[in-house]
């Protein structure tokens, strides 16, 4: 995603000659993704006014392992029960999704504790060091003569989104 892709050596032995009509379970039923699986997907998120944030659409699909955290909790947990060539649409709560938008996520700085302050223009990506040495990504949202205000939020933090997910492939 924007603002954010092991193989099961079973399932690809299992699913391989059986991708474009759906995996095959060895029971004989039709494979459903759980938790462990490596998927792709092709996505469309929106957001509640129907407005596009995100696609696939033009891309490769996205692929992630299920249940490693490797895309938000909503669509993970969403993507769960799915069979190939299976289309959903996913309503995933803010808490869900990016967080709720945090007040205390929002820096006001002097531009000249800020290391090239002074050429710095709103929408600017940043970096707010960490006391761990990690490094917050942030987005400038606001300069004046003696304040430049940084907002380490997420861009989609408080917002409930919507996904349309068509499973491509478990693999």
């Amino acid at each position: 995603m924007k603002y954010g892709h092991a193989y099961g050596v079973l399932l690809l032995i299992a699913c391989g000659f059986a991708f474009s009509s759906g995996c095959i379970a060895s029971d004989g039923e039709e494979a459903q993704v759980k938790s462990g699986d490596r998927v792709l997907v092709h996505y469309a998120g929106t957001f509640d006014n129907g407005t596009v944030f995100d696609t696939s659409t033009g891309r490769e699909p996205l692929g992630f392992t299920v249940g490693n955290g490797e895309v938000i909790a909503g669509f993970d947990a969403g993507v769960i029960g799915m069979r190939v060539g299976e289309e959903k649409t996913l309503h995933i709560p803010a808490d869900q999704a990016y967080g709720p938008y945090r007040e205390d996520l929002v820096f006001v700085f002097d531009p000249a504790e800020i290391t090239g302050g002074e050429n710095l223009t709103v929408g600017d990506q940043v970096g707010i060091p960490l006391q761990d040495g990690q490094v917050l990504p942030a987005t400038v949202t606001g300069i004046s003569p003696g304040a430049v205000t940084i907002d380490a939020n997420h861009p989609l933090a408080g917002e409930d989104l919507t996904f349309t997910v068509s499973l491509v492939e478990i693999g």
